[in-house]
């Protein structure tokens, strides 16, 4: 078990920075009913984080990344990040990686669901959890994992959140998180913006590179996976709760945002 000052195998020296004392290039980290710290931290280590159960966001620079049951998010080195869920029970399975391949893929954040193939391979890696010192097959088998990360991933940027810098866009966010369930005229998030709805929809595309009706789309689908996390409603009355005037309009934007049906998970 980790100590008060040991997270993944990393010591914390002070608060959100963590040395890495650890000689082996890879290794696995993986505990049920996930409780981390809501700072920002950083690490020298490459990451790799693949959720078993539960939803995770994680908070990297100006973009908010919802990594549901069953997908990925690759981190890498030195990047400033942290995490939230309100998921009840949420299990991670994180690989950390001292070196990585001369390849631009591993100098992005890279969100994506984990294809049967590579969840396997996650899931039969866990055989090494919390194993800090090298080990031959560990070695070559988590080496095998991460050559090939860039063929298995399909990137879903639909399930990066926007946080925008320009002040004047932070009131109209506010406003479609906490109302999203509502129907409302962009003429009342134009007043909040304190511009014409013709700026404001130019500036908020070209600040965040994506449509007001879009990233009420994005916030919708997000609470919509809090909700099918709970398991405490049906689909038909999630889909009300979370704007859609029927279930078959739920289902359809869903399956836009994750290219898969949404269910709820028994």
């Amino acid at each position: 078990m980790q100590n008060a000052n040991t997270k993944c195998g990393l010591s914390e020296k002070k608060e959100g920075q963590f040395e890495d004392n650890l000689s082996t290039n890879a290794y696995v980290w993986y505990d049920k009913n996930w409780q981390h710290d809501d700072y920002v931290h950083t690490h020298k280590r490459y990451q790799l984080t693949y959720v078993e159960e539960g939803y995770q966001y994680f908070h990297i620079e100006e973009r908010t990344y919802l990594v549901p049951q069953n997908h990925v998010i690759w981190i890498p080195t030195q990047k400033e990040h942290r995490i939230s869920s309100e998921s009840k029970t949420v299990n991670l399975i994180i690989a950390l990686f001292k070196t990585v391949p001369e390849h631009d893929f591993y100098q992005k954040v890279h969100v994506f669901s984990a294809p049967n193939v590579l969840k396997e391979m996650i899931l039969y890696a866990q055989k090494w959890d919390k194993l800090l010192t090298e080990n031959e097959e560990q070695a070559a088998f988590l080496n095998a994992l991460l050559m090939s990360l860039p063929h298995f991933c399909q990137e879903n940027n639909a399930l990066q959140i926007p946080v925008p810098a320009d002040s004047r866009l932070i009131p109209v966010c506010d406003y479609i998180n906490k109302n999203y369930q509502y129907a409302f005229e962009i003429d009342e998030l134009a007043n909040l913006a304190q511009m014409s709805v013709r700026s404001l929809q130019r500036i908020f595309k070209q600040k965040t590179n994506i449509t007001l009706q879009k990233y009420l789309q994005l916030i919708r689908i997000l609470k919509s996976i809090e909700l099918l996390d709970s398991k405490e409603y049906t689909l038909s009355q999630i889909a009300h709760l979370v704007g859609y005037k029927s279930l078959s309009a739920f289902s359809t934007s869903y399956f836009g945002v994750l290219m898969e049906k949404p269910r709820v998970r028994k």
